[in-house]
């Protein structure tokens, strides 16, 4: 999930650099910025080597050294219901880590073209993990989807992608990350609450301090849960009297139901992503093809778009979205209510997109249709050109980096209606030139990275 929005802070992903989201499993695909990047295992009894806080950390805490902030710390927990004897055996692991201050300051999300994440991290061996996992824990699976509503492929696509089924839950003590965070000023409120989270696992005995282990930003379980969501929503599958997300099938396939039905308002019954294809592209309004326009069913069949094997759309007045991760010559996909589950989860577009899919295939939808053609995509370097461009046009695309985030897709948007170019918020050579203007239009020296988008 991510760490950036949601619970479970989510997998880690390799082409070039930029801003967002991440899973152990992922680390080396699409670093997030709520997943580990994997390091040598530590003993889970030995608590992380203090190191020396940063001065700019103080700054925010009225110049408090480390310790007199840990101090009152603990005072807050006690206030709000911790034990003294919870905070007593966590206080060993409370200790300060430089190291992963540094890693959350630098964070860096490497971007991979839609087709390229997908078929990497929703290929055939983890549907099909995903459909063992299913059979294996049956009874589990069931009483999730009766209780909470929530499809068995749902909840095996985000345990597969989050850590291959318990394969890869990260190897750091949670305990110095978290509070080591919440020295750190950047993001210091929330990690406060985060850190007291993780005492109140400790005091109801869900975990002792060492067997908290996990991601280097503090996210623990199969299905990665930061600490506050691992209160609010870990539940007691099993009946063993713990809410255990490290060693429990039950307990993982229950809580992630929860979560994704009570946090993230998941909708009873309803689908969440089905891919579609455009039979008529030339006449297509591609303007419409947005997360934000919903138009009925019917609505979307009139104007062309059909299953990928030609067959019709129900006729119904059920809303969703056209969703086009690569532009018009790309997959395409109705995304539904659900999908904002997805959305939600991990706002990384390649990362929920995935996961969508990947649910779909595992629940027994066929493999996507891949495109006709390579989708023509710009180097990083004119992405970053474009996005200068843009903001000199007024949009907000957030930070130069390169990252097609959706402040920049929306931007794209905007610019290839005013040029009446087909509006699909992929940025084209043609945009760039148009935007570029003929004083400017001379060829640029191209950069080796493929552009980066979310």
């Amino acid at each position: 999930m991510n760490l950036m929005q949601t619970p479970s802070l989510r997998i880690a992903f390799a082409l070039a650099a930029v801003a967002a989201f991440s899973t152990p499993a992922l680390a080396q695909l699409f670093p997030a910025p709520t997943r580990p990047v994997s390091e040598a295992p530590r003993s889970p009894a030995t608590p992380r080597p203090a190191t020396a806080p940063s001065s700019r950390a103080a700054a925010c805490h009225n110049g408090a050294s480390f310790e007199r902030f840990l101090a009152d710390l603990k005072q807050r927990a006690a206030a709000e219901g911790v034990s003294q004897q919870a905070i007593a055996e966590a206080s060993p692991y409370l200790t300060y880590d430089q190291g992963i201050v540094n890693r959350d300051r630098g964070q860096r999300v490497f971007g991979q073209l839609f087709t390229q994440f997908a078929g990497r991290m929703a290929a055939p061996f983890r549907m099909q993990q995903g459909q063992a996992q299913i059979k294996a824990h049956a009874a589990a699976f069931a009483r999730a989807e009766k209780e909470y509503g929530v499809p068995p492929a749902v909840i095996a696509a985000f345990w597969g992608l989050e850590s291959d089924f318990g394969a890869n839950m990260g190897n750091l003590p949670v305990l110095p990350s978290l509070v080591s965070l919440a020295y750190d000023c950047r993001r210091a409120e929330r990690f406060q609450n985060e850190t007291i989270a993780a005492l109140k696992i400790i005091d109801r005995g869900d975990l002792s301090p060492s067997e908290m282990i996990g991601s280097w930003a503090g996210e623990l379980g199969q299905t990665q849960f930061l600490p506050t969501h691992y209160v609010t929503y870990a539940v007691d599958f099993d009946g063993d009297g713990r809410r255990n997300l490290l060693g429990s099938a039950p307990d993982v396939i229950g809580s992630t139901a929860n979560y994704i039905a009570t946090g993230l308002k998941w909708r009873r019954g309803e689908p969440w992503l089905e891919e579609v294809r455009v039979t008529a592209p030339a006449s297509f309004p591609w303007d419409q093809a947005d997360l934000t326009i919903k138009l009925p069913r019917s609505k979307w069949a009139e104007l062309g778009v059909a299953y990928p094997n030609g067959r019709a759309l129900a006729n119904d007045d059920m809303p969703a979205s056209l969703l086009l991760p690569m532009g018009r010559t790309g997959p395409a996909f109705l995304a539904y209510a659900n999908f904002a589950a997805y959305t939600e989860w991990n706002n990384s577009l390649i990362y929920s997109t995935t996961a969508g899919y990947l649910a779909t295939r595992i629940a027994g939808a066929p493999p996507m249709r891949p495109p006709s053609a390579p989708v023509a995509q710009l180097p990083l370097g004119e992405i970053k050109q474009l996005q200068q461009l843009l903001a000199h046009a007024g949009f907000d695309v957030g930070k130069i980096d390169g990252v097609l985030g959706q402040q920049s897709r929306n931007a794209v948007k905007a610019m290839q209606i005013k040029y009446g170019l087909p509006a699909d918020s992929w940025p084209t050579a043609e945009l760039l030139a148009r935007m570029r203007g003929p004083a400017r239009a001379q060829a640029q020296p191209a950069a080796s990275a493929a552009p980066i988008a979310r």
